[in-house]
C-alpha cells in the first residue's frame, strides 16, 4: 500500500502558518515588553512562556475552553458558521501557542543585548522609534531573531498534546507527523514511526545546522574586518589637522576670558525667560542616591560639567538629550521650550536638535562609516545630496576615503570622529560630549583634544562637554561648572575656579592636595590647624573660614625659616612619577610612621637632584600669594 504523505503536509503547512504568525507577534510581544514598565509585568511575563512550562495537555485543554462550542471565542466564531476545533486550522493555533514563547524569549534577549547607547544616540539624530526599530534594532538583533524563528518552526513542527486535545486526530485533515507516529507505535507499524521521525529530525536539525553555520561564517567576517585597523594606536591622519585651524580653535578658547574679564557669577545668571539665545536650564531630578538640584546657562564657549564620577554630569546631558524626564524645572535652547514641568512640555528627543557624543561613540555597527553620518542628515535629501554632505563630513575631521569602512575597521580615534561628523551633520544647536576622550589612550587623548578644540571653534552652537579629567576641562573649555552629588558648587571662568575654589570639594577636584582646617586670627593672619602653624596671608579673608589649601606644585624650599610663612620640614616618603617627585612631609618634626605627615610637594627631579641630600630639616615656603582661603563645609 503506498505511504500516505498528507502528514508530512499537514505538518508544514501548520508549522509554517505557526511560525509566521508567532515571528511577528514575537517580535511584537518582545518589542513591546522591553519597554513596558508596568505594574503587572511579571505577571504578563508568565502568561507569555506559561506554554513553555505547562504540559502540552494543559495547554490543548486550556484552547479548548476557549475555542471549543461553549467558549467565549467559539461562541463568537460560531456566529459566523466557523469553527477551528477539529481542522487544521487548530493544529495551526496550537503549534503557534506552544511555539510562541520560544520566539517570545529568544527576540526579546535579542532586543537586551543592544547597547542602549545606539538608541539614544539614533533618537537625538532625529529617528522615529519606527524607524529606529527597522534600522538599528532588527538587524542587530537578526541572528537571534533567526534563531528565535528556527526554534519555533522546530517546535509547532514537533508538537503533539496540544494539537490532539484541539484539533484531534484525523487522518488527511489533521494528522501531523508526531501524531502519525505515536498512532503508528500504537499500531505496531514502527517502520513508519521510523519515517517520519526521521524526517522531523532532519528538518528541524537542517534549520538549527543552518543557522548556526551562517553565524559562524558572520562571526568570522567580523573578525576579519577588525584585524587590519582595529585599536586605539597611532592615527596619524591627526597629524594632518591644519595648524592655523589649532591656532584659531586655541585664540578661541582664550575668548573674552583672557586678563581679568570673567563672565557673570553664578549667582546673577540670567534665566531662560530673558533672552532668546543659548542654553538655559534649572531642573531637579530625584535619583537613588542623592537629588539632582542644577541651575545653570551657557553661550556659544564650550561649558565643561566638571566632577567625580556619579556627580550627576551625564545624567544633565540625558535629561538635556530628552532621554531622562526631569522631576521639575525647565529647559530651554535659543528661545525653544525643550522641557517644562509646570507646563506640561517634554518635547521627543528627535525633535530636540541636540548632538550627543557619548563614551563609547555608539556608531550603528552594521552600517558603513558613509551610512552613520548620512543617518544624521535631515530627511527628504536627495542622494546626490547626501553623499556630497557625507563627504564634506569626511573630509572636516580628516577620514576621507574611509566611507566605505565599518566601524569595527577604524582605529578608536578615527570612531571618535565619526561620532563627532554624525553629530554635526544634523546641524544640532547644542552638541553633547560625555568624556568623549576617556576610551583613548594618552597619545591618542592628546591629538583628538587639539582636534576638538578646532572643530569646537567652528561650532556655532552650545556645547556642553563632561569629563571628570581636570587638565582636560581645562585646555578646552572657558567656563566650569563644578558638580558634587547632584549639586552645583562653583560656577565661573576656569581661571576663576581653578585660583579660587569655593569650596574644599571644589578645590579637590581641581587637584588641590594639601588642606587645613582654618581660623582667622587677624586681617591678614590665620592659623592653620592641622599644620600647627600661622600664616600671613595676602587674600580677604572669608567672613566664615572653614580652609586653607595650596598646591602641592606651589610648595618652594628655602635655606632657613627667616622668610614668612616659611617652616622646618622632614621627609616621610616619595612618589616618583615620569617627570616629577611627590614629597610627603611633615612639618616641625620628624615623622613617626609613613601616614604621618602634613603637606605633599611636586618638584622636578632635576630640583629634587639638589634637594634629596640636603641634611633635615628642610625649609618649605608657603607663599602667602598661593594660598587658597576657603569657606563652607565642602
Amino acid at each position: 500500500m503506498p505511504l500516505d504523505l498528507t502528514p508530512l503536509w499537514i505538518s508544514l503547512k501548520t508549522s509554517l502558518l505557526a511560525t509566521i504568525i508567532t515571528f511577528f507577534v514575537g517580535i511584537a510581544a518582545a518589542y513591546w515588553m522591553l519597554g513596558y514598565r508596568g505594574k503587572g509585568k511579571s505577571l504578563i511575563e508568565g502568561i507569555f512562556v506559561s506554554p513553555l512550562i505547562l504540559p502540552p495537555t494543559v495547554v490543548g485543554f486550556l484552547l479548548l475552553m476557549f475555542f471549543g462550542k461553549y467558549g467565549p471565542a467559539g461562541q463568537f466564531l460560531d456566529k459566523f458558521n466557523f469553527s477551528i476545533v477539529f481542522n487544521w486550522y487548530g493544529a495551526a493555533i496550537a503549534a503557534t501557542v506552544v511555539s510562541f514563547p520560544l520566539m517570545y524569549r529568544t527576540s526579546l534577549g535579542a532586543f537586551e543585548q543592544i547597547d542602549q547607547n545606539l538608541l539614544l544616540v539614533a533618537k537625538t539624530l532625529g529617528a522615529s522609534q519606527w524607524t529606529i526599530f527597522w534600522r538599528i534594532m532588527l538587524p542587530l538583533s537578526i541572528p537571534g531573531v533567526l534563531a528565535g524563528t528556527i526554534l519555533a518552526f522546530a517546535r509547532a513542527l514537533g508538537e503533539f498534546g496540544a494539537t490532539l486535545m484541539l484539533a484531534g486526530n484525523i487522518p488527511g485533515q489533521t494528522q501531523t507527523m508526531p501524531l502519525a507516529i505515536y498512532f503508528a507505535v500504537e499500531a505496531g507499524d514502527n517502520n513508519e514511526a521510523w519515517l517520519w521521525s526521521l524526517v522531523i529530525m532532519a528538518t528541524s536539525l537542517s534549520g538549527i545546522v543552518a543557522v548556526n553555520i551562517w553565524q559562524e561564517a558572520r562571526g568570522k567576517r567580523g573578525r576579519g574586518g577588525e584585524g587590519g585597523r582595529g585599536g586605539q594606536g597611532e592615527d596619524t591622519s591627526v597629524r594632518g589637522w591644519r595648524s592655523e585651524e589649532r591656532v584659531r580653535g586655541q585664540g578661541r578658547q582664550g575668548g573674552r576670558l583672557g586678563g581679568n574679564s570673567f563672565p557673570t557669577p553664578y549667582s546673577l545668571l540670567p534665566t531662560p525667560h530673558s533672552t532668546d539665545s543659548g542654553l538655559f536650564v534649572d531642573i531637579e531630578k530625584k535619583l537613588a542616591g542623592f537629588e539632582l538640584k542644577v541651575s545653570f546657562s551657557a553661550d556659544k564657549e564650550p561649558l565643561g560639567l566638571l566632577g567625580g564620577s556619579g556627580a550627576g554630569k551625564s545624567m544633565i546631558l540625558r535629561c538635556l538629550a530628552g532621554v531622562e524626564t526631569p522631576s521639575s524645572g525647565r529647559i530651554v535652547l535659543n528661545g525653544r521650550v525643550l522641557f517644562d514641568a509646570e507646563r506640561k512640555i517634554n518635547l521627543a528627543a528627535r525633535d530636540r536638535r541636540i548632538g550627543f557624543l557619548v563614551q563609547n561613540y555608539a556608531l550603528f555597527p552594521h552600517m558603513t562609516v558613509a551610512q552613520n553620518i548620512a543617518f544624521g542628515l535631515p530627511k527628504g535629501l536627495s542622494s546626490i545630496s547626501v553623499k556630497q554632505q557625507v563627504e564634506a563630513q569626511l573630509i572636516d575631521v580628516q577620514l576621507q576615503g574611509l566611507g566605505d569602512r565599518f566601524p569595527q575597521q577604524l582605529s578608536g580615534g578615527q570612531q571618535q570622529r565619526v561620532a563627532l561628523a554624525r553629530a554635526l551633520a544634523s546641524r544640532p544647536e547644542a552638541l553633547l560630549l560625555d568624556e568623549p576622550f576617556s576610551a583613548l589612550d594618552t597619545h591618542l587623548r592628546s591629538q583628538l583634544e587639539q582636534q576638538m578644540i578646532a572643530t569646537l571653534a567652528d561650532y556655532q552652537g552650545v556645547t556642553l562637554f563632561v569629563t571628570h579629567n581636570l587638565e582636560e576641562a581645562y585646555r578646552i573649555c572657558p567656563n566650569l561648572l563644578v558638580m558634587d552629588r547632584g549639586q552645583a558648587v562653583h560656577y565661573g571662568s576656569k581661571y576663576e575656579i581653578f585660583e579660587h575654589p569655593a569650596t574644599v570639594s571644589v578645590a579637590q577636584l581641581t587637584g588641590c592636595k594639601n588642606f587645613s582646617f582654618g581660623r582667622t586670627l587677624t586681617p591678614e593672619q590665620i592659623e592653620a590647624v592641622d599644620w600647627g602653624c600661622t600664616l600671613r596671608v595676602i587674600e580677604p579673608i572669608p567672613d566664615e573660614l572653614s580652609s586653607v589649601g595650596i598646591r602641592a606644585h606651589h610648595i618652594t624650599f628655602k635655606g632657613d625659616s627667616s622668610q614668612e610663612n616659611t617652616f622646618p620640614c622632614w621627609l616621610v616618603r616619595t612618589v616618583e612619577t615620569p617627570h616629577r617627585m611627590t614629597l610627603f612631609l611633615k612639618l616641625h618634626s620628624s615623622s613617626t610612621n609613613n601616614q604621618d605627615y602634613h603637606l605633599q610637594a611636586e618638584v622636578f627631579k632635576e630640583k629634587w637632584t639638589t634637594l634629596k641630600d640636603q641634611p633635615f630639616p628642610w625649609y618649605v615656603h608657603l607663599d602667602s600669594m598661593r594660598l587658597i582661603l576657603m569657606s563652607g563645609s565642602g
